[in-house]
This record gives structure tokens, sequence and C-alpha cells, in this order.
């Protein structure tokens, strides 16, 4: 027989911790004992268990300490993570640790190290003189590159309750049509509020459909009062905010009258053609050449930018980064010190940025679709909290939760 202890600290009780190590260790037929436990009697009060496993065979117990352990159990005879050298450029050790996007420690020399930059599926290269690691991708890595294998040596923090006050604590990964979205924006308004007063960063992820349903002016006017700092899209947003701009039309319908334009299907490409001739967004914006929209209001507000192309682009335009490695690697810089995304009517975008966010970036993905959230949730992006609803209602909304007022 093998055996192991582990413990789990927290508020493994409301948070359902508990349960779920529970439930992974009965389901693949392990004897246990909880031989301590102690839940805390206040709401803020931590909650903490011992747990002695006892299984037939190694395999069976290491496959399970290594499920539980993204729940937060740590063994209590811990030893040192095990490192080793990669032999190739973007080529990780056989039997690497993969990362979550949580909160994630490694133990060397007896000590407990914090990960920088936690982010899901990376590796974790730690530094020659083994005081520092950090969430490493495929593209970063080099020769020679100290990585962490296995997964022993390794603590990944719970996520905890939010407490009472947080705006969100009553919403929940749920993304029911039925859900009363009145109240959620409502919150939602009031954190942006908060983060803004504390002088942190909103990201927001924005696709064409933002256009397309006339919610420019919204969006627009978030920029205007410092509720967005920065702003990832793809090169659809800017090319139809652009030919919005320049001739009214979003893929080539008057979007004040609803009626296609004569020729319309054209607009878009005679938008790209003029930012071309330009030499880019900016340079047109300082020309004069464009003078509203949503890329004009980011160049006048001095709100960063990045536009990443994909192989369906027509143009692009000058200021699309088309290489996606570079793109990933300018968005990592990027999200640094961002508090909230707002994902707004883009699948794709929505997933790419959820991928590189640790899981203490409070997260609102905004979608017609419902299937985007889900694609979120099963990705690892369980922070992310899902409004089902077309992308004009809800801005509109939130304008309006926010006192601003719309041209």
């Amino acid at each position: 027989m093998y055996t192991e202890t582990v413990e789990i600290s927290g508020h493994i009780i409301d948070s359902l911790l508990l349960p779920k190590i529970l439930d992974d260790i009965t389901k693949h037929e392990i004897e246990f004992t909880i031989e301590h436990i102690d839940v805390g009697k206040r709401r803020a009060d931590p909650s903490c268990a011992r747990i002695r496993l006892t299984a037939k065979d190694a395999a069976t117990l290491e496959h399970v300490l290594r499920r539980i352990r993204q729940h937060g159990a740590v063994l209590v005879d811990e030893k040192d993570c095990r490192l080793q050298k990669t032999e190739k450029d973007g080529v990780f050790p056989d039997g690497f640790y993969s990362t979550t996007n949580r909160q994630t420690f490694i133990r060397l020399n007896g000590q407990w190290i914090e990960v920088d930059r936690p982010e899901m599926d990376c590796g974790i290269r730690v530094s020659s003189d083994r005081k520092e690691a950090g969430c490493t991708p495929f593209p970063d890595v080099r020769a020679g590159d100290s990585i962490v294998v296995g997964h022993r040596g390794i603590r990944v923090a719970p996520v905890e309750r939010p407490p009472e006050e947080d705006a969100f604590g009553f919403m929940s990964s749920d993304f029911s049509t039925e859900k009363p979205k009145g109240a959620v924006v409502k919150d939602i308004a009031h954190c942006l509020r908060d983060i803004r007063y504390r002088g942190q960063k909103i990201l927001a992820v924005a696709g064409p459909a933002i256009v397309h349903t006339g919610a420019v002016s919204h969006f627009v006017r978030l920029i205007e009062s410092n509720y967005i700092n920065i702003l990832f899209a793809g090169n659809a947003l800017a090319v139809h905010d652009i030919e919005y701009a320049l001739h009214g039309t979003s893929l080539g319908v008057y979007l004040d009258k609803g009626i296609p334009a004569e020729h319309g299907h054209e607009n878009h490409m005679r938008a790209i053609n003029t930012i071309r001739k330009y030499g880019g967004i900016r340079e047109s914006v300082e020309q004069g050449a464009l003078t509203k929209g949503i890329m004009h209001a980011c160049i006048k507000h001095d709100v960063p930018y990045l536009l990443a192309g994909s192989i369906r682009d027509d143009g692009p335009l000058p200021d699309v980064i088309t290489d996606v490695i570079k793109a990933q690697q300018e968005m990592r810089r990027m999200i640094d010190g961002v508090d909230m995304v707002l994902m707004i009517a883009t699948t794709l975008h929505s997933v790419a940025v959820g991928n590189l966010l640790p899981a203490t970036v409070r997260t609102i993905c905004v979608d017609i679709n419902p299937a985007v959230m889900t694609k979120l949730t099963d990705r690892g992006s369980f922070q992310a909290l899902g409004i089902v609803t077309d992308a004009e209602p809800f801005l509109r909304e939130l304008c309006g939760e926010l006192k601003l007022s719309t041209s």
C-alpha cells in the first residue's frame, strides 16, 4: 500500500474545494481518512483539513495527487520540485509541468517561490540562481533553460470566495439568457468606477459587431471617460469602425437608415485603402482624414491598442500585427497590471486573451452566442462571467449606469 498525507486550507467548505477533492479521491477508489478538520466559525474565517490517502499502487496515488493539487491540496511531507535542462529551443523536457492560470508556487531549497505572471498552458522556467521562476510559453524556451518537471514541489493556490461586498460576489459562471441583466450591468458599472478610482487598468477585447449593431458612440464614450485603458481587437473592428467614420456604413449598410448603400460592399476596402495611403491609423488622425470613431478616440485619448491579424483579413490595415507569435508576446506585455477585462462580441479574440490572463483578473464576456462563454470556461478561464446579449444594448445600458451621455 502507498500512503501520502495532504493539507488544504482556505474557504474550503463554501467554495466546495473539500467536496471536489473528496470526489476525486473516491472516484479513483483510494481510501482516505480525515485526520483533522477545523471549520471557520465566521464568514471571513478560513478552514483547514488534513487528509491521509492510501492506494494500492503508486501510479494511481500520483495521478490523484496531481489532480487535487489543482484544488490547493499540498503534501505534508513535500519535497523540492525537480528541474531539468532543455536540449532544444522551443521544446520543453518530457514530463514538464503544464501550468494553470492560478497563483502558483514551487519549492526550491526548502523555500516556496511564487511563479511570476500565471498563465495557462506554459512551462515554469527557473532562473540560474534558483531564486525566481516564471511561466514560459513554447516560443520563449531556449536550450539550457531549467524547467520544472513532474508535479512534486508545486503548490497551486485555490481561488478564494469573493468578499461579501465584492460587486461580482453574487454572479457565477452560469450564463443563462434568463439572468437579470440589469442587476449584472449595475454591478459591472460599480466595479468599473472602483477600478478607475484606484487607477488600475481596464482592457476591452472587442469585435466588429460593436460597429454593426450601432454601438460605436457608446464605446467611444467609455474611452473618453477613462473606462477603457487598453483595446485588443482584430483587423475587422478597426476596418468597419473606419468604414463607418468615413462612409457612414458598416458592411456596406447605412447604420442610421438600415439600408444598403449603392456599391456599399466596396466601402470597407476603400476605408482600408485610405488608411494605407496615409501610412496608418495614427497618421490618418493626425492629418485630419479620420475624425471620429473608436480608433480615432484611441489615438486622441492615448489608449494603446493591439490589432491581431488572421488569415481571412482584407488589407490588412498597416497597424495589424500579422505574426501571431509577435501578437501574443505583445499582448502579454500589455496585460501587465490589468484588473478587469470586458470581452464584447468576439469569439476568437476572447478565447485567445482568456488563455493569457491570470485567474485573478476579473473577466466579463458579452456575446449573443452562449457558446463563446462555453469555449472560454472549457479552455480554463473559469473566472469569466457571461452575459448573453447583443453588444449595443449592453453598452447602452452600461453607459447609462455610468451616467455617460452619448452623442
